[in-house]
C-alpha cells in the first residue's frame, strides 16, 4: 500500500493541488518500509489523481481538496482524506493506527482562481 500526502517542508499542505511536493509512504506489513518525496509536476486539471495513481498511491492525504478532485481520486480508486494537519510521517502513522478520519474538508469559495482545483 502506498499514502500519498500533499506536503510542504515536511508538514501537510493546506491546499492539495498547490502543494510543493508529495510525501509517498510506502507501507508493508502495516510498517513504513520507504518514503520518497516527489515535486508536484503541475496543477493541470485532472491530472494529478492519474499521476498519483500511476505513483502506486492508494491514498491521498491533504489538508483540503476541491470537490473536482475528490471525484477524480475516486475514480481512480484512491481513497481521499482531507483536514489533516501537522508532521507528514505522524500523519501516516495516524493513517496506519487508524487514527486518522476525514473532515470532508472540500474546499468550495477562494480568494484566489483555482485554488485547492477548484477551476471556474
Amino acid at each position: 500500500m502506498k499514502i500519498a500526502i500533499a506536503s510542504e517542508n515536511g508538514m501537510v499542505a493546506r491546499h492539495f493541488g498547490h502543494c510543493p511536493d508529495f510525501t509517498i509512504f510506502e507501507i508493508n506489513n502495516g510498517k513504513i518500509v520507504h518514503t520518497e518525496t516527489i515535486p508536484n509536476p503541475g496543477h493541470k486539471p485532472g491530472f494529478l489523481p492519474v499521476f498519483l495513481r500511476d505513483k502506486g498511491a492508494d491514498v491521498i492525504v491533504a489538508g483540503g481538496m476541491g470537490q473536482g478532485a475528490v471525484e477524480l481520486f475516486s475514480e481512480n480508486n484512491i481513497k481521499v482524506i482531507t483536514g489533516a494537519v501537522g508532521d507528514v510521517t505522524d500523519t501516516a502513522y495516524q493513517y496506519l493506527q487508524g487514527n486518522l478520519q476525514s473532515t470532508d474538508s472540500i474546499c468550495h469559495d477562494h480568494q484566489y482562481e483555482n485554488e485547492c482545483g477548484n477551476h471556474h
